[in-house]
């Protein structure tokens, strides 16, 4: 099952080690997106979405999405997003970009699963500065499921490939990642899902707001 809203996060503040920028965003993106690649958590195709703000003003409601044919590494990437611009906006800048793809999760059988939005990676190229987030969303990382009932052979088959590429990240990026904030889903804790408090064996229900 999904949450409408992330089970845990974690964000790398990176304006020590990153300049901030379109340019830098997405190679950051894409750096990031071959790491969790090699991890199996995100794999192409991939598409951009983002939104548009105009300095001292705000947002203007405008998302666009960009369905990539190239690799993320591609030069020409960041003025084909630039291209994207509304034209009633002249002087709207890009927002937060989130990298949309597919991901595998393994069953307690061991079999293998392919999921839309598995993790949901975004960088914010100036906010001001230049941040990246990863956030999960399905109950595979913890070790119960939505219901609250304990599924320690899917926990075990997932979590580990999590917490191996949240490392991995922090490795590539200079940077620890911090966790984000608890949602009624869940929170992270280090590189893994923090666990609820059981109660006869069992976590909390969470169903009624899926």
């Amino acid at each position: 099952m999904r949450s409408p809203s992330e089970s845990a996060s974690w964000t790398w503040n990176l304006d020590d080690v990153e300049p901030p920028g379109l340019e830098s965003a997405l190679t950051v993106v894409a750096r990031m997106s071959q790491v969790l690649r090699e991890h199996g958590l995100l794999v192409p195709p991939f598409a951009l979405e983002w939104d548009w703000f105009v300095y001292g003003s705000g947002g203007i409601g405008v998302t666009t999405r960009l369905s990539l044919r190239s690799p993320l590494a591609d030069p020409e990437l960041p003025a084909h997003v630039l291209a994207a611009r509304p034209v009633g906006f002249p002087d709207a800048s890009v927002g937060s970009i989130l990298v949309v793809g597919s991901g595998t999760w393994i069953d307690a059988a061991g079999e293998k699963h392919r999921e839309h939005r598995l993790v949901e990676l975004t960088v914010a190229p100036d906010a001001p500065g230049i941040w990246a987030e990863l956030a999960v969303f399905h109950d595979i990382w913890g070790p119960f499921d939505f219901r609250g009932l304990p599924h320690p052979d899917v926990e075990q088959r997932n979590a580990p490939r999590l917490a191996a590429a949240l490392q991995s990240l922090d490795a590539l990026l200079g940077v620890s990642a911090e966790p984000g904030d608890t949602t009624y889903f869940g929170s992270a804790e280090g590189h893994g899902i923090k666990a609820p408090e059981a109660i006869d064996g069992h976590g909390p229900d969470l169903t009624d707001l899926l």
